[in-house]
Order: structure tokens, then C-alpha cells, then sequence
């Protein structure tokens, strides 16, 4: 099977995480796989904005599907991979990976020659336009 793949990329900014949830609303909607852009954009999310927070640059946003997997990656130019980190109850942030660890069915992060890309799967069945 051929897996379909689409990436764009986003100048940093609080408008790159509404651009990139709606890139890949439609792109999933394309697809044919809408019934997971609910948590699909919840998780772009999460990592899009961790990458315009911590990483300076472009950012770049790349979605396939293959063999029953959403794949999702996130590259940024920040060489330092993430970590989940346990939030005090009163932290305002710092609970995105946790969100994307139990709400996907794998995520990691690998170095670049430019940065990393944190990435992360959902499943997905496979439909026919796909399967081509």
C-alpha cells in the first residue's frame, strides 16, 4: 500500500496552532479518517505548541496513513528531545505529553540534523480510498 502523506510548514506564532489544527482537520476529513480529528487535533496541538514555545523556527507538520496508523510528527529545530513531566496541581501547563502518551497508541521523539521530531500514532481502520 501506498501511504498517503501531506506536511506543511508554519513560521512560529500563536496563529501556527490553529493553521496547523486546520490543516489537518481537512486533510483527515480528506482521507476519509474525520472520526479521529477530534483527538488527532488535540494532540497536534499539544506537540505544535510546545514546538513555537520552546524551539525557535519553522515549524513543520507531517500526517500519513498506513497499515491501519495515523502518523502525526511535529519537527521543530530544538535538538532537545521532550520528556513528560508530572504538573504540581497549581501548573498551568506541563501536562501535553502526558495527554499525548495516554491518548495515543505510541508517541517518541528522535533527533535531527536540524532538530527533532516528536511524533505519535492513532489507529485508524484503513478505508478504501486509502488503499491504493
Amino acid at each position: 500500500m501506498n501511504a498517503p502523506l501531506t506536511s506543511w510548514t508554519f513560521t512560529p506564532g500563536a496563529c501556527s496552532v490553529f493553521r496547523a489544527r486546520h490543516a489537518a482537520r481537512a486533510q483527515l476529513v480528506e482521507w476519509g479518517l474525520q472520526h479521529v480529528c477530534e483527538f488527532a487535533e488535540l494532540l497536534i496541538s499539544e506537540l505544535v505548541t510546545n514546538a513555537v514555545r520552546h524551539a525557535r523556527g519553522i515549524v513543520r507538520l507531517s500526517l500519513s496513513a498506513a497499515d491501519g496508523l495515523l502518523r502525526c510528527e511535529v519537527e521543530d529545530s530544538s535538538p532537545l528531545l521532550p520528556r513528560p513531566r508530572l504538573a504540581a496541581d497549581d501548573d498551568e501547563g506541563s501536562r501535553g505529553l502526558l495527554l499525548v502518551e495516554v491518548l495515543s497508541s505510541g508517541w517518541g521523539s528522535v533527533p535531527t540534523g536540524r532538530g527533532k521530531v516528536v511524533w505519535f500514532e492513532l489507529p485508524v481502520p484503513v478505508p478504501a480510498t486509502l488503499d491504493a
